[in-house]
């Protein structure tokens, strides 16, 4: 037999057991299976308190369109996670990105956009990536290259972009947002029934499904995630492997305010402050581990509903929707509480 180290080309580090097993045992074996349950409860209850206004197509729709963006972040949040990082600035590189976008676009239309054709808003979109992926790339270099806590990296980040916005507008939110990218992304649908939002997001969904699940980059983000030491021992390219992933975040994050940008036609500068909270619980209640190396797309898409559906149902049920990120708050804890026991009790086998 030969001694001789296979490179990763030959055979790609996995965590043990995570990357190969089936769909259903990774959802069985995580919290992924136990938040839809959550979920499909919540609907229920709130359908039976208000039959009228919560299983409705018109609410359902408000539900999708409004976890649009959200999603946008929690499925970079996936991937960070995964590799046992975390990243607090979503919420503020959501807004700087849409601040940015807005901004280009107004200055391109001579002060106003609201007329601004397609070729305007095209150049919006690229001003909007590529503001959040600075944002994500210049986490990812002070995390992966001068090893600076994330959790330290991406708060700082946190009140430099929401800060950087603010300054750009001097506190006042941009309201000329082109009107062709209103009624097309931000409220048109296809198909006379599905939100276009909708449509973008599952695309992206779907790509970073594909890229997680059967791709050598997921299967080297499980790998770092579950021991970053073994896996660039293994010949792994960890430190550039953060750097796509944290930029990778950032870019989702200004597709997700342009989006926002879309939906509500300003730039929203005061209204993301529990994006951060909720896309982290979305992430975590999916399943996702916060020690790493475990987690899936579905598991996240199907968190991500969970604040949604806790803030539309307390509004219908006449609950102050003050009580939301407190109840979201609550579920977050007792999520990374459950993940703590299943982890000791693996250990202890």
């Amino acid at each position: 037999m030969s001694t001789q180290q296979e490179t990763p080309e030959k055979r790609p580090v996995e965590t043990p057991g995570e990357p190969t097993k089936s769909l259903g045992a990774r959802l069985s074996g995580s919290n992924t299976l136990w938040t839809g349950l959550v979920l499909i409860g919540l609907c229920v209850l709130f359908s039976a308190i208000r039959p009228d206004a919560f299983p409705t197509l018109f609410n359902a729709q408000n539900l999708m369109v409004q976890a649009a963006p959200l999603l946008m972040l929690a499925l970079g949040m996936t991937f960070v996670i995964i590799t046992a990082g975390i990243d607090l600035s979503v919420g503020s590189v959501l807004v700087f990105a849409g601040v940015c976008s807005a901004m280009t676009m107004e200055a391109l239309s001579g002060g106003d956009s609201t007329g601004a054709g397609w070729g305007v808003i095209g150049v919006g979109l690229v001003v909007a990536l590529l503001a959040g992926s600075a944002w994500g790339l210049l986490n990812g270099l002070l995390v992966a290259v001068a090893r600076v806590p994330a959790l330290i990296v991406t708060l700082g980040s946190f009140g430099a972009a929401l800060g950087a916005a603010q300054l750009l507008t001097n506190g006042v939110d941009v309201r000329t947002v082109p009107a062709a990218l209103r009624t097309t992304l931000g409220t048109g649908t296809s198909f006379g029934i599905v939100p276009n939002l909708v449509i973008v997001a599952a695309i992206v969904t779907l790509l970073a499904w594909w890229l997680l699940h059967t791709t050598r980059f997921g299967r080297y983000t499980y790998a770092i995630g579950s021991n970053a030491e073994a896996a660039r021992r293994s010949g792994i390219k960890v430190t550039r492997h953060l750097l796509i992933v944290y930029t990778m975040t950032g870019v989702l994050a200004g597709l997700a305010g342009f989006m926002s940008l879309a939906y509500f036609g300003t730039t929203t500068i005061s209204g993301h402050s529990n994006d951060n909270l909720n896309s982290i619980a979305a992430v975590v209640l999916g399943g996702t581990s916060l020690f790493g190396g475990v987690g899936t797309i579905l598991g996240s898409v199907i968190g991500i509903f969970i604040p949604q559906v806790l803030d539309a149902g307390f509004v219908m049920a006449g609950v102050k929707p003050f009580w939301q990120p407190i109840a979201v708050g609550a579920v977050l804890v007792g999520a990374v509480y459950l993940d703590q026991r299943r982890r000791r009790a693996r250990s202890n086998r």
